[in-house]
């Protein structure tokens, strides 16, 4: 489907600056987002993701006074309510920056500036769990987590796995038993690749600022350092671990432990949403 002609209309009113057929389209999980010079439109893929939209926009004002260091996006408009005949949207202001591509991290000093910026963007994160206002605002990772989510995993994707499949989801599952209840860092949740902006300087990248906070809590770090192996691999993630002093902690065995894990989650928040193309990706190892 071409986002830009389906939904021309409102985009030539939401972004009168830009031409709709020029515009950059970007696919996450949960959204379409639209990218103008100014502004980024975010179009729900499924109506389980429109429903969420006045939830983000509320965290997304509450992390914006909490002086993170970096920028995340503000939102400006908000339509397509149930009943109406417009399509739901969210407007938001534009982060420069782009995602950084993982064969930068071939240059050696790129990588020690990059992963120095991660362990402190994460550091932040953990010092602002802390906060009694961030404490109030954010949800807290429900005890029993990772015991649902197997149990979740059982009765709503096995029957659409092979064999082989089942079994490969059995070991992965297994590595969450015994993981500890933890709720004291803000948690991004989709800490990937694509969700982290660059601005480039003097040779080496600045990080400009995090989108897509759709899933943010208050939990355990080593999701979002398992979301940053999986961007970059286990050597980054090591690099990014031994800057930020957390390889003694217990973290790397958490953060591979729910890296594992990342595929079923997918498929499951797509089987939910109804989102077929993602949960065909997700599954795609399982059948």
């Amino acid at each position: 489907m071409n986002i830009r002609a389906t939904h021309h209309a409102l985009l030539a009113r939401l972004l009168p600056d830009d031409r709709p057929e020029e515009l950059t389209v970007r696919q996450g999980q949960f959204h379409q987002v639209v990218m103008g010079s100014e502004h980024v439109v975010c179009l729900p893929r499924t109506p389980a993701a429109a429903a969420r939209l006045p939830r983000r926009a509320a965290v997304l004002r509450a992390l914006a006074g909490l002086g993170l260091g970096f920028r995340t996006p503000e939102p400006l408009a908000r339509g397509g309510a149930p009943g109406s005949d417009e399509a739901p949207f969210m407007v938001l202001g534009r982060i420069p920056g782009e995602p950084l591509e993982p064969a930068a991290l071939h240059d050696a000093r790129v990588a020690d500036a990059v992963a120095a910026q991660y362990a402190e963007l994460l550091a932040t994160l953990d010092r602002a769990g802390s906060d009694a206002r961030v404490r109030a605002v954010l949800p807290h990772t429900p005890e029993g987590r990772w015991r649902r989510l197997a149990g979740d995993v059982r009765a709503e994707l096995f029957v659409l796995m092979s064999d082989s499949g089942r079994l490969r989801a059995e070991r992965e599952l297994a590595a969450l038993d015994g993981l500890p209840h933890l709720t004291g860092a803000v948690v991004h949740g989709d800490l990937g690749a694509e969700n982290v902006l660059w601005e480039w300087g003097h040779g080496l990248p600045r990080l400009a600022g995090v989108l897509d906070w759709d899933d943010v809590e208050l939990g355990d770090p080593a999701e979002d350092f398992a979301a940053v192996g999986a961007s970059y691999g286990s050597d980054f993630l090591g690099r990014a671990l031994a800057t930020g002093s957390r390889a003694e902690t217990g973290l790397p065995t958490r953060a591979a432990a729910i890296r594992g894990t990342f595929a079923l989650q997918q498929a499951l928040h797509a089987r939910r949403d109804g989102d077929g193309e993602e949960l065909a990706d997700g599954l795609d190892g399982y059948r």
